[in-house]
């Protein structure tokens, strides 16, 4: 089975469009909002897509408005891995 982690989300993080070049992605971010990490709500519905096409989980938008840190992605999306 596979498992999407942390350093998964990070790397879909790191090649959104409009994100600030020198947001840094390597720390303790699982808790923190996308909000806070400068991710508007278009930049979270690309990640959504991403993951979509890379793993085949499909992310309807209300699931997308619910995740609201990457750890909550990441939680959303291994519940759908596993189902």
């Amino acid at each position: 089975m596979t498992t999407f982690t942390l350093d998964d989300m990070r790397r879909i993080m790191g090649g959104c469009a409009g994100v600030p070049e020198t947001l840094d992605l390597a720390g303790d971010i699982g808790e923190v909002s996308f909000a806070e990490l400068g991710y508007d709500s278009l930049a979270v519905l690309e990640m959504a897509a991403r993951i979509q096409q890379r793993l085949g989980v499909r992310i309807p938008d209300d699931a997308v408005d619910e995740m609201k840190t990457p750890q909550a992605a990441v939680d959303y999306v291994n519940r759908r891995l596993a189902a």
